[in-house]
């Protein structure tokens, strides 16, 4: 799709993939039209192998033809590009090392502490949950130094980067697992966040931002898919 300043913008991703997700809340909110290809992940197209042929994953964002993969990159990319719009990353030089750093935290010990959680029989969850706890621990205290957002008063790069755990982890995993993961009562600050990333007043912006998929579609993807995993 061609946006308004002559840009040629297309996202390629899977729906249940919160990645491809925090990508386009990325595009959304910086106001940038673009196209979206769903692509099928068991048989992957040969646009996405041509596209993607290191790591043959979504998301892939092509700009123009020429496609940037990896959504933490993709962000940034995307807040570069398009800098004269909506900042993602924090204006201070100290700031964005630190969203970059507590992001790249996140996407390497949150989702291992994730996926183990995920896949852990009853036996081993308090474990699992333990490693998790130590994730939301870090984040709650830049919270608690941040306000309302990671951004500060306003939503940016590190909100949509944490963007995946209130609702993959904290209704779809939940459901799946009929099991507790976030502690209101021990993560005040980041309960209070994740709601608010989850529900927005009808016309409010990040009402048309903040998309998901269906819920119900979800837990039944990845019902089947802890189920597929474990046999």
């Amino acid at each position: 799709m061609r946006t308004s300043s002559g840009d040629v913008v297309q996202l390629r991703g899977m729906w249940a993939s919160p990645a491809v997700h925090r990508v386009a809340w990325a595009l959304r909110l910086k106001g940038i039209e673009y196209e979206y290809v769903e692509e099928d992940l068991e048989k992957k197209s040969k646009a996405l192998l041509e596209l993607n042929p290191i790591t043959k994953q979504v998301p892939v964002l092509v700009h123009d033809g020429k496609p940037v993969l990896e959504s933490l990159v993709i962000l940034e990319y995307i807040d570069e590009i398009w800098g004269d719009r909506v900042p993602l990353l924090p204006k201070k030089a100290y700031e964005r090392s630190r969203a970059r750093f507590l992001a790249y935290f996140l996407e390497d010990k949150g989702r291992e502490a994730a996926r183990k959680l995920f896949f852990a029989g009853e036996e081993d969850r308090k474990d699992s949950l333990k490693a998790f706890e130590e994730v939301l621990e870090v984040l709650e205290k830049e919270l608690t130094m941040k306000g309302d957002f990671f951004g500060g008063h306003n939503m940016g790069y590190l909100d949509l980067v944490v963007g995946w755990i209130p609702f993959w982890l904290g209704v779809v995993v939940e459901k799946v697992l009929d099991f507790n993961v976030i502690d209101a009562m021990k993560f005040p600050k980041f309960a209070t966040w994740s709601k608010n990333f989850l529900k927005h007043s009808p016309g409010d912006k990040l009402e048309s931002i903040i998309t998901l998929p269906p819920e119900d579609m979800a837990i039944e993807y990845f019902t089947k898919f802890r189920q597929l995993h474990l046999a």
